[in-house]
């Protein structure tokens, strides 16, 4: 009897002495969790939410650069913004400017990654050629614009000259700025789409266009239709949402060659904010004009986030 009840402590301490010493340990990974998250956090407080908050509150102010004092003038920032026509031409020309700009780049990203996919040689050559824009500094590139378009002595008005076409003056003619800014923008974001769309492409198991080709899609058009494009779903969500939110910065070219000229036809957002906040040293109105800005970065990142969500995957 002694022996049983013996037996059966011993069986029950080990128990109870495991429950008591269990929260502790879960304590101490809590602990260690914490820890390890809070220089990331902090880093995100310090780096991102903070300079957020700093731009969304002087939105509500009347601050001027310089200025010892400010005021909180609530929503008159904002009421100005939306009775500007400056804003409005700017918000039109940056809308144009994403319509032209990431269509183009993606399509022009996808047809130069098939090119250099399917053929034998000198991959690399051609994958080093259609980056360098990337690569290149745009300020210094746009220069090279500005001379390539100039209207008297412009490569591409002497290519049209030759060929007994009409010159223009693209940066100076505010019914061609816009769109040649455009040509300039597709130009600088083909390289980088096409290095997403050859990742996309070499993940592409083989088997599938074997299997396709014995189902009767023989030709390159049926391959593409029935293997290419829907594997490559998840690539081109990226590639489309990454191209939009970096139409939407477009500043450097702007400021370079036009400055938002000629009679504010290539005026753009961020290039208005600048003008706001660095020329007439209105920092509350720019930054206001920075909190519209990121709402349509915002939006278009739910916008990706939502088609993730929907199952835009490889199966």
């Amino acid at each position: 009897m002694s022996d049983g009840s013996m037996t059966i402590d011993a069986a029950v301490v080990p128990a109870r002495t495991a429950r008591r010493t269990q929260p502790a340990h879960g304590s101490r990974r809590t602990y260690a969790a914490y820890a390890l998250v809070t220089p990331a956090a902090a880093l995100m407080l310090v780096m991102l939410l903070g300079p957020l908050a700093g731009v969304i509150a002087l939105s509500f102010t009347d601050y001027q650069l310089g200025a010892p004092h400010f005021s909180w003038i609530g929503l008159a920032n904002y009421q100005d913004l939306f009775a500007d026509k400056v804003f409005w031409t700017a918000l039109r020309n940056t809308l144009t400017y994403v319509v032209i700009v990431v269509p183009g780049a993606v399509v022009a990203g996808l047809a130069i990654a098939l090119l250099i996919q399917s053929g034998t040689s000198l991959r690399s050559l051609y994958r080093t050629i259609y980056f360098l824009p990337v690569m290149a500094t745009l300020i210094a590139m746009a220069v090279v614009w500005e001379f390539m378009l100039h209207p008297q002595f412009g490569l591409v008005n002497g290519l049209l000259r030759n060929a007994g076409l009409p010159a223009f003056a693209w940066l100076q003619d505010r019914s061609t700025a816009l769109y040649a800014l455009c040509a300039i923008g597709i130009w600088q974001a083909v390289g980088f789409n096409m290095v997403l769309f050859l990742a996309g492409l070499v993940s592409i198991p083989k088997q599938l266009y074997e299997a396709a080709e014995i189902d009767g899609a023989s030709s390159g058009w049926a391959r593409f239709r029935l293997v290419t494009w829907p594997m490559l779903g998840p690539v081109t969500t990226f590639v489309v949402v990454i191209s939009g939110i970096r139409s939407f910065q477009v500043f450097d070219t702007v400021h370079v060659l036009t400055k938002g000229g000629p009679s504010k036809s290539t005026e753009v957002l961020i290039h208005t904010m600048y003008t706001e906040g660095f020329e007439f040293f209105r920092s509350g109105y720019a930054a206001a004009i920075t909190v519209v800005f990121l709402v349509f970065v915002l939006a278009l990142t739910l916008i990706k986030s939502r088609l993730a969500d929907r199952g835009v995957h490889y199966t």
